[in-house]
């Protein structure tokens, strides 16, 4: 009887963490660059139930059968899967069709520098020509940090990447792919760090300028979803509420007898 109640609180758990995922993704459904999360479940490993010294079976040991022990979270995932294009018109917004990423340079508090990779395509031009995103991180291209001449008066991004200042190619924006993508860590809501073991391959992926890529989460879907998700979370507070009920009544009533 006790175990349901540690039964029903690991659903009630679990159904909270899928919750707090959802939301989040709801919450981004209109953030460029967003990829979807979803998270996984499983159930804990079955334990064996036995009979121990048990007078109806001559004082020995029985096996009377497995007993679960609720449900687990698995691990959650990325759906890098395309967004759909919106047109904005502004030069330096940039959208990548098919796979790969824009790279980024970082600098932390301390002033340690590192790269990081999105699919957020929204950047803006700098007093000095340089290329950066919301937050005035540097756009990375073959000669370090994109820059285009601050007195060019028309500035075209070719689906490749070379950047274009009067005609004239002045730069090539790198964009780049990992062969598996359980190696890329979340930083943030739209920025990815390559861990330990990940393989950088050469991107595939078309650049679209005067276009932003929008998050790939369906908020219907996930509205849905979340309603299904408050009624598992119900069930397993009603199934405590059972419990606690034939507890009290096991030990004030029955007791009683």
């Amino acid at each position: 009887m006790v175990r349901g109640l540690y039964t029903a609180y690991t659903g009630m758990a679990n159904e909270q963490k899928r919750l707090d995922i959802i939301s989040n993704n709801i919450a981004n459904a209109a953030t460029v660059g967003y990829k979807e999360e979803s998270v996984t479940n499983q159930s804990f490993d079955q334990m064996l139930t036995l009979k121990i010294r048990d007078g109806s079976e001559a004082h020995l040991n029985k096996k009377i059968g497995d007993m679960s022990l609720g449900v687990k979270l698995g691990e959650v995932y990325t759906d890098y899967g395309q967004g759909s294009l919106r047109t904005t018109g502004n030069t330096y917004d940039l959208a990548i069709e098919g796979k790969g990423f824009f790279a980024v340079a970082f600098t932390d508090r301390a002033g340690n520098q590192s790269v990081r990779y999105t699919r957020d395509g929204s950047f803006k031009i700098t007093q000095d020509g340089h290329i950066v995103d919301t937050e005035g991180n540097p756009l990375q291209s073959e000669n370090g940090d994109a820059q285009v001449p601050v007195d060019a008066a028309n500035v075209a991004i070719d689906v490749d990447g070379t950047i274009y200042a009067d005609g004239v190619a002045v730069d090539k924006i790198t964009i780049v792919d990992f062969a598996d993508y359980d190696y890329l860590e979340k930083v943030g809501d739209v920025a990815y760090r390559p861990v330990e073991g990940a393989e950088m391959i050469e991107a595939t992926g078309m650049i679209h300028q005067g276009f932003t890529e929008q998050s790939n989460v369906n908020a219907v879907s996930e509205m849905v979803e979340m309603i299904v998700i408050t009624r598992a979370y119900e069930a397993n507070q009603k199934v405590i509420q059972t419990t606690d009920t034939m507890l009290d009544k096991a030990v004030n009533t029955v007791g009683r007898i």
